[in-house]
């Protein structure tokens, strides 16, 4: 389908952006105006020079953002138009620029002492940077000089090395092969077509596909394995020279994170893997397999569950199941979708998936490529609660503290993912779907909580083995991989020898210590929903303040705002209360007893 043929209600209302690709080529020019920041440097010794500085680099700030969120937003209407690719790079190339002309302000006001910088996180005229120069004091000890400083900063394209290398390994030289499925059609293997086989239903082209994934991966280990060695010795490295007293510690402390939420949520999961367990013994079971393999653990256990709904559909009945959000809540989704927020179809060209975006001051944006399936339908309340998020931080937050930080970022989507799953459980009387739906959440659950807890263990021992003074090599790693994958998928499950080597094709180990966010992320949310249903108003109340709150604090201490304390063990069990309760129902939908 041509976007041309596409009725404007399912597309996304650009014009509010800029009205015509001429008015953005003359914003373009303007703003352009609004990069020079030199006669500042050297004068920021006073709260009223700081604050000229911020209100100049805001006003800059927020007119790049306008140009490129425009220019990302047609190019990903349709990626065959070159001339959205180049107004994509020309509004990059004003971001390096303005990234380049204030580079130093954050070394010339850390610089400062820390009387005067708490002088100015109190002083109103900064008040919306009050969270921002707490920030600079609390990091002082870990500032070196401007000597030392400069040189950690010469080193910066060094550090990033590691990453594009094992890029370069994963996407470009890796040489995955190819798989025959059951009619005798060669299928050639890519990270994309490997998901796709995995959740399909065939099991020997599942187990095809697993073998000669990892022999690609196994060809390269050694390689591989150097690389990730360099990568946290870098870590080790940095951490040592900031004078930080590990990598866990400096990587929690660039989000302003309590070590203890990691140790909390390592402790929490590891007490709850009896009932991971049980429910790999319960796939099993299901599937009537003699053994179960890791690559079975992503196929589907219901079929023809599919809610077939339109587009209009869909929208009504996730309105209808984020109802104990409230009336508000309720009122902005249906602007969104009535509005032009939301682009709707799959089209020739356009991106494919689906996301939220948004800059302050103008409402935020939806891209999906709908199709009548339960995934899509979930797909929609998903990125509408990043939306709303967005749109109740922007609507309470100066521009300063309105952005929220990605430990928090996936917290909205995931509320009102499970407060859908929980209305249509309760209204559905399909028991297939029930079924389908209780398998879904498990699954989920198992996926961003369990198995990225057990990422986010390997990392830890990854890092600790090097600061321990050992070296990592190919065995090493393997042998503690597999060690962790027998402790989080139990005895239900064949650890087939190529798991061992899972480690050597996760790209996010190149950014250390990020994946435990997407845990946390929906412990957070999953105790937030609990605590919706059960309290009401006085929860919703609390956790709209949550929203409004952006990044104007702490991600720990703005989530208390919404009952949520990570430093505690509280929300941790309730989310494995939550996973038990689901098991016990799927269970006895599918008759199996324990």
């Amino acid at each position: 389908m041509e976007r041309s043929s596409v009725e404007n209600k399912y597309k996304w209302k650009i014009e509010d952006i800029f009205a015509s690709d001429e008015e953005w080529e003359n914003y373009f020019k303007e703003t352009e105006k609004y990069l020079d920041f030199k006669h500042y440097e050297g004068t920021l010794t006073s709260a009223e020079n700081v604050a000229k500085m911020f209100r100049a680099q805001e006003e800059a700030s927020v007119r790049i953002e306008r140009l490129h969120l425009y220019a990302h937003m047609r190019h990903d209407e349709d990626s065959r138009a070159s001339e959205y690719t180049s107004m994509q790079s020309r509004s990059m190339s004003l971001y390096v620029q303005f990234s380049s002309e204030i580079s130093f302000v954050d070394p010339e006001l850390t610089a400062l002492p820390a009387e005067i910088l708490q002088s100015f996180a109190t002083d109103k005229r900064l008040s919306d940077y009050d969270y921002y120069f707490r920030q600079l004091i609390r990091g002082k000890e870990h500032i070196l000089s401007a000597n030392e400083e400069k040189i950690l900063a010469m080193g910066g394209e060094v550090y990033s090395q590691f990453h594009e290398i094992f890029g370069m390994i994963d996407n470009a030289d890796i040489k995955l092969g190819c798989v025959t499925d059951a009619d005798g059609n060669e299928i050639p293997l890519t990270h994309g077509m490997y998901g796709v086989i995995l959740h399909g239903e065939d099991r020997e082209l599942r187990k095809k596909a697993f073998e000669a994934y990892y022999d690609a991966y196994i060809s390269l280990k050694n390689t591989i394995a150097a690389t990730y060695f360099g990568n946290v010795k870098k870590d080790v490295f940095l951490s040592r020279a900031r004078n930080y007293s590990s990598c866990l510690e400096r990587a929690l402390d660039g989000e302003d994170v309590n070590v203890v939420v990691y140790k909390n949520l390592l402790d929490s999961v590891d007490a709850s893997l009896p009932s991971m367990h049980r429910y790999i013994r319960d796939r099993k079971k299901i599937m009537k397999l003699d053994e179960q393999h890791m690559y079975d653990i992503y196929a589907p256990l219901v079929s023809d569950a599919e809610m077939k709904l339109s587009y209009e559909e869909a929208c009504d009945l996730v309105v209808r199941g984020l109802a104990p959000l409230g009336k508000d809540y309720q009122a902005l989704l249906q602007k969104g979708f009535s509005e032009g927020w939301v682009d709707v179809m799959e089209t020739t060209g356009k991106r494919s998936g689906a996301y939220s975006t948004g800059i302050f001051g103008l409402h935020p944006y939806v891209l999906l490529n709908y199709q009548p399936t339960t995934h899509d339908v979930f797909t929609i309340a998903h990125e509408m609660g990043h939306s709303l998020h967005t749109y109740f931080s922007n609507q309470n937050q100066p521009y300063a503290k309105a952005d929220y930080r990605i430990f928090v970022a996936e917290v909205a989507s995931t509320v009102n993912e499970v407060l859908l799953l929980k209305y249509v459980l309760s209204t559905t009387e399909d028991v297939n779907l029930k079924k389908y739906l209780l398998a879904y959440y498990l699954d989920t659950i198992r996926t961003t909580l369990h198995r990225q807890t057990m990422f986010a263990e390997f990392e830890y021992v990854a890092h600790d083995m090097v600061e321990k003074g050992e070296a990592l090599t190919s065995d090493n790693l393997s042998a503690a991989y597999l060690k962790l994958n027998e402790k989080y998928y139990g005895d239900g499950i064949v650890h087939d020898w190529q798991i061992a080597h899972e480690w050597s094709r996760i790209p996010h180990f190149y950014t250390s210590f990020y994946v435990y966010k997407y845990s946390t992320g929906i412990i957070s949310a999953i105790s937030i929903a609990s605590r919706i249903l059960k309290e009401g108003e006085s929860a919703v109340r609390d956790y709209k303040a949550f929203l409004s709150s952006g990044g104007s604090d702490s991600p720990v201490e703005l989530l208390k705002i919404a009952g949520v304390d990570l430093t505690e063990r509280k929300a941790f069990d309730t989310a494995m209360r939550e996973f038990d309760d689901t098991l016990k129902e799927f269970e006895t939908l599918n008759g199996i007893e324990n």
